[in-house]
């Protein structure tokens, strides 16, 4: 297949390209490096030394014999560009990444919220007005989150997207419908999935586009078989508090001997999938397309859950780290439950990598190899949902800071 990337230089995208490009898809990669910006921005790396995406690109050249292309394109910002290059290229798929992905970033400030609503909603709505203007056919795969969902706990299995539900008519009988299942979004970024939500249940139904919605859980893990091959192909590990996920941050307070920092109660019910599993996915989704005048496809794109104590132990029990419980800086349920369905991937051969056996390798050959990178001070998460909760979580970096000085 003809398959674009757009946001192929990032996590999930670097690994995704080199994956889909090992099994003789021709690929293309259109990304405007904003992930790279960012970094500039808070001022924090990869925890892996990471190279241009040009470099990338040539060592995978040189180690596979195969060839990915690169466009530097803001899909957010310009349509009409974005269109031509479409025309131009006309992919059999399209697997849409290209949008600022942490809830933490997007909650950061006022400024920040505006890009997030800007720069993600634009991206998609762009990319799908330019196939129906350009009558393209192409399968059109988005990368979504579980946060659609939300985290409260209604004590029953979350379904893959759509809810059965009974309406009573204006006589009293009970009318059943399927339904979107009710977004719940706890931030601004995880918001803008659910307004993607609404734009792809649209296009699919005024205008026939074939479009999967993988709702994603958190992703865990650096390496892929593809990334493997070479040093310089390695893929991003972020740790800061405001990119870096809750276990790798787990992992990076072990890795220098921190206690682990668990916000609140712990109580919180996480979803979770390990990134080879989740280029996995993305390749099945691919191969099992919507037919012309579907619904969009949605998957649960995740394989287990834990209570973030619960994860935290785990790291703590491999790696004698204590643990540390600090103000929580999101505005968030203390405690939930999270009952996942996740059977179509199982269905279509996903074997899944679990936590317990994979998480060793992280600790020993990511974090501790690269620990000498690690900027103590990026580590806590500096960004709060609410000015009250702003200033708790002030008060924890200041003493952190303080005790670094002594």
């Amino acid at each position: 297949m003809r398959i674009a990337v757009f946001g192929g230089d990032g996590f999930i995208g670097w690994p995704t390209c080199v994956h889909l490009s090992s099994l003789g898809h021709d690929i293309s990669i259109v990304d405007n490096l904003s992930r790279r910006r960012i970094d500039v921005e808070l001022g924090v790396q990869s925890l892996t030394p990471m190279d241009s995406i040009q470099e990338r690109l040539r060592i995978w050249k040189q180690v596979t014999g195969r060839t990915i292309r690169f466009e530097l394109l803001d899909i957010a910002d310009d349509y009409f560009r974005t269109r031509h290059w479409l025309d131009g290229y006309r992919p059999d798929a399209i697997i849409h990444l290209a949008q600022q992905r942490a809830a933490p970033y997007s909650m950061k400030s006022d400024w920040h919220k505006t890009y997030t609503v800007n720069n993600n909603v634009n991206a998609t709505h762009n990319l799908l007005n330019a196939l129906v203007d350009l009558k393209m056919d192409a399968h059109f795969v988005h990368m979504g989150t579980m946060g659609v969902y939300g985290y409260s706990d209604i004590g029953a299995t979350i379904p893959e997207g759509y809810l059965d539900v009974g309406i009573q008519d204006d006589l009293g009988n009970l009318i059943s419908k399927e339904i979107l299942y009710p977004a719940n979004p706890g931030s601004v970024y995880h918001m803008t999935k659910c307004l993607d939500q609404l734009m792809f249940a649209f296009y699919a139904k005024n205008d026939s586009l074939r479009i999967t919605d993988l709702h994603q859980g958190v992703v865990w893990g650096t390496h892929t078989s593809q990334t493997r091959l070479h040093d310089q192909l390695v893929n991003r590990f972020d740790y800061d508090g405001d990119y870096g996920t809750v276990l790798n941050r787990f992992l990076i307070e072990a890795a220098i001997g921190h206690p682990l920092t668990v916000h609140g109660t712990g109580g919180q019910t996480r979803a979770f999938i390990h990134i080879q599993d989740s280029v996995r996915c993305i390749e099945i989704a691919l191969n099992n397309p919507p037919e012309r005048g579907e619904r969009p496809k949605i998957f649960n794109q995740m394989t287990e859950t834990f209570r973030i104590r619960d994860l935290a132990k785990l790291v703590a029990e491999m790696s004698g780290a204590e643990i540390l419980h600090v103000p929580n800086p999101r505005k968030e349920a203390a405690e939930n439950d999270l009952k996942v369905s996740n059977e179509q991937f199982l269905e279509l051969g996903l074997k899944p990598t679990t936590l317990k056996v994979g998480m060793l390798e992280e600790l020993v050959d990511v974090a501790r190899k690269f620990a000498h990178r690690i900027d103590q001070s990026k580590i806590p998460a500096q960004s709060a949902w609410t000015p009250e909760l702003q200033s708790q979580i002030s008060s924890i970096v200041d003493l952190g800071k303080a005790s670094r000085k002594a």
